[in-house]
């Protein structure tokens, strides 16, 4: 698999993920939208954007059915990763709902499988459940989503628990919680954090955050978007990030932010415009 230039950490179990790739979320909702959509996908492989992040949650599926469609051909390229939902994830569920992502996705494989969020199914289940796809080759890695430090720890207690391969959660400039506690707890294990809605969600918010005084000068500085550089902060905190886009421009425009290299000033500047935390704060979700 090429990343053309785009950085990459190592998993827990030795493999490599990129550090920048393409997100999925509210993709497959909109029939007008999926061919537009399916082309973003392809253009983004094109220039080297292989991580494709996904879920079954997504559009119900819609956003998977999507992504099958863009990599037909290309399934080798890509760094698949899909998410299952909390209610599925049980022994059998398991089995059932990974089943319906690879047929969805027209593939026999996903690289990582994350269970979305954390609810009632024992995470012994949903571990043991993870072992044996990746015994059969059905996944070669798998991980969690929206897990704060309770929960990591909670993991880590499982059978499985140490072959977690990373915690993807919301974590954004606006939204720097995990540094005080869980990006650390992470950190120490080799579990990479996987970075989702990096912009913040769509609407005023997002926009409110990209109209941000020191953001604008830094990215004037580097001749540069203000999305373009809250998307290099997040790969200068060594996350993987996996911005969305569906206009051409903006799958360039992310793939550029790899070659930005923020200064120790642009980083202090940011930081003074958006502390770090100075305490515990729950974990974000979106």
């Amino acid at each position: 698999m090429k990343t053309s230039g785009i950085k990459t950490v190592r998993l827990q179990g030795g493999r490599m993920i990129p550090t920048l790739g393409q997100g999925t979320w509210r993709m497959g909702e909109n029939r007008d939208q999926h061919n537009a959509e399916i082309a973003a996908l392809r253009l983004g492989l094109d220039i080297g954007l292989t991580l494709i992040d996904t879920a079954e949650m997504y559009g119900e599926g819609g956003a998977e059915i999507v992504v099958g469609e863009a990599m037909a051909g290309r399934r080798d390229e890509v760094f698949l990763v899909s998410k299952i939902y909390p209610h599925h994830a049980c022994r059998e569920g398991t089995a059932q709902a990974c089943e319906r992502s690879l047929k969805r996705l027209k593939t026999d494989r996903l690289d990582l499988y994350l269970l979305h969020w954390r609810e009632s199914i024992p995470l012994e289940e949903t571990f043991e459940a993870f072992l044996k796809l990746k015994a059969e080759g059905k996944i070669l890695d798998f991980g969690v989503s929206n897990f704060d430090v309770s929960d990591m720890e909670d993991a880590a207690r499982v059978g499985g628990g140490e072959a977690i391969a990373v915690n993807q959660v919301y974590y954004n400039l606006e939204h720097r919680g995990i540094e005080f506690d869980l990006m650390p707890w992470c950190n120490k294990r080799g579990i990479p954090i996987m970075a989702y809605s990096p912009l913040k969600s769509d609407g005023d918010d997002k926009h409110a955050l990209l109209a941000q005084a020191a953001l604008k000068r830094v990215a004037k500085a580097h001749d540069a978007t203000t999305a373009q550089i809250a998307l290099a902060w997040l790969l200068h905190k060594g996350v993987v990030v996996i911005p969305k886009a569906v206009k051409p421009e903006h799958v360039r425009a992310n793939r550029a932010v790899a070659d930005i290299q923020l200064t120790d000033e642009d980083v202090t500047a940011l930081d003074k415009a958006f502390p770090p935390p100075e305490g515990k704060v729950p974990l974000a979700m979106r």
